[in-house]
């Protein structure tokens, strides 16, 4: 098979399923040895487009949203933090978490797309946020998270000030919502198929089985 398998995996960097989906595919990936077999693209989606700069604290943002109380909070987070912790990613909630505004983060990972860096620059942002509690729509965290994975602060600030990257991140998060895409993570095979939620390694593995075959 010369053909690379084309993911496209639709998620938010404050979506803490995103990340532990991610951990299932790539344990799939890894356990059929398809490290050089599948092509990887993050794509933009906003959980929230309309979180103001200073966020919302996490735990009113699940009540006011899903209608969530404290323990039903707290149990999510439990099960999240040991869903994580079987993949080898560590979550470290905090009573002061607040939700926040991702679009600058989509449009740095746009950037990274370009410079063969997004997946690095999306688990450095998965990290810092759920991990080292750090603000991710903060620009100074932002730049400092690029540059940790070799994005210089001048590329990364002509990015954020780039109006028109910012209009087209927009744009391709609308595409994805008219195809259909309502919830994330959403990972996508070769643009024709495609699952939903953090779907175990087990699901990943048959998926990606059957397109080895074809």
């Amino acid at each position: 098979m010369n053909n690379k398998i084309k993911l496209d995996i639709i998620s938010d960097v404050v979506c803490p399923w995103c990340i532990v989906g991610y951990k299932h595919l790539e344990a799939a990936i890894n356990e059929l040895g398809l490290e050089d077999k599948v092509e990887i693209e993050w794509q933009p989606f906003e959980l929230n487009p309309g979180m103001p700069p200073e966020g919302e604290e996490l735990r009113a943002h699940v009540a006011r949203k899903y209608g969530s109380s404290r323990e039903d909070s707290d149990r999510a987070r439990a099960n999240i933090t040991q869903r994580g912790a079987d993949y080898g990613f560590e979550f470290n909630f905090y009573d002061d978490m607040h939700i926040v505004n991702t679009l600058d983060a989509h449009v740095l990972l746009d950037l990274a797309h370009q410079l063969n860096k997004q997946t690095a620059l999306k688990l450095r942002l998965f990290s810092a946020y759920f991990s080292e509690q750090k603000n991710v729509s903060d620009r100074d965290v932002l730049l400092n998270e690029a540059l940790a994975v070799g994005i210089s602060r001048d590329q990364a600030l002509a990015a954020l000030a780039d109006n028109n990257l910012r209009e087209q991140v927009k744009s391709t998060i609308q595409q994805w919502q008219q195809m259909g895409v309502s919830g994330v993570p959403t990972v996508v095979f070769n643009r024709t198929s495609a699952v939903t939620g953090a779907q175990p390694q087990s699901t990943f593995k048959q998926v990606l089985q059957e397109l080895i075959a074809q």
